[in-house]
């Protein structure tokens, strides 16, 4: 399989923010990326990845954030949650244990992701590019909520549930007439709850078309995404159902 390829030269490369401490990783990271055709800028603390940040209006110079979670200064938990202080971008968390903690603690930071290390570059290469497709993503004509009778809304639907306001069409939400900031997976989250108010999605599920896992995957991105849609839109409009998944109240 080739590590390297082709990106037109009218398209501009996809610019990643990679905070690394280890010099060895940070160094096989950024090449592996950069021959996959990403713009790379590799620091090595956190302290330095948020000054990188904020060189651009609000992080705009970056399409994409990888953070490890262990780093000296400001550690990547508390540079995850100084960016969702003023910025939306999608961030993937980048662990050396598999014991959970650092996995919840960056999630619950506002991560859309993670891997744990060592990674080998295509899992990386495939998690980047599901995040760059959540964070562009437009949803098919006819996407929406379907109503009672069964039948698709028109593109562009406005969906109403009570308070709260979801345009399909321009990935706008409002609640009680205030906007609500969503990161993209959030946003596709609430989309794809939307889509089915009243039935039980499994995390599976949820997985698969949310994350674009196509394997089994770590079913706390959805536990921990859905405490924050939760603490955004209400606790009481998306209900657990045990043992299965998530029903979004109509």
């Amino acid at each position: 399989m080739s590590s390297s390829v082709s990106v037109p030269a009218s398209v501009p490369p996809v610019r990643v923010l990679l905070v690394e401490d280890d010099e060895l990783m940070r160094r096989s990271f950024a090449v592996a990326l950069e021959r996959y055709g990403y713009a790379v800028t590799a620091v090595a603390d956190g302290l330095a990845g948020l000054e990188a940040f904020r060189d651009g209006p609000q992080g705009a110079d970056f399409d994409l954030l990888i953070l490890d979670v262990m780093l000296p200064g400001l550690d990547g938990i508390g540079l995850c949650r100084r960016v969702r202080e003023s910025s939306l971008v999608p961030v993937l968390m980048m662990s050396a244990r598999g014991d959970g903690l650092d996995v919840v603690a960056g999630l619950e930071a506002g991560a859309d992701d993670y891997v744990v290390k060592p990674v080998d570059t295509y899992v990386l290469v495939a998690r980047i590019r599901s995040l760059l497709r959540r964070a562009t993503y437009a949803p098919a004509e006819g996407a929406g909520t379907a109503p009672a009778d069964g039948t698709a809304p028109p593109e562009g639907a406005r969906l109403v549930f009570g308070d709260l306001v979801i345009d399909t069409g321009g990935l706008e939400v409002s609640l009680g007439g205030a906007p609500v900031a969503l990161t993209p997976t959030e946003l596709k989250l609430l989309l794809e709850f939307a889509a089915h108010p009243g039935i039980v999605l499994e995390r599976h599920t949820l997985l698969r078309n949310v994350w674009d896992y196509g394997w089994d995957g770590d079913s706390r991105v959805v536990d921990l995404c859905v405490q924050r849609l939760r603490r955004k839109l209400g606790r009481d409009r998306i209900e657990t159902v045990r043992g299965f998944g998530y029903k979004f109240r109509r």
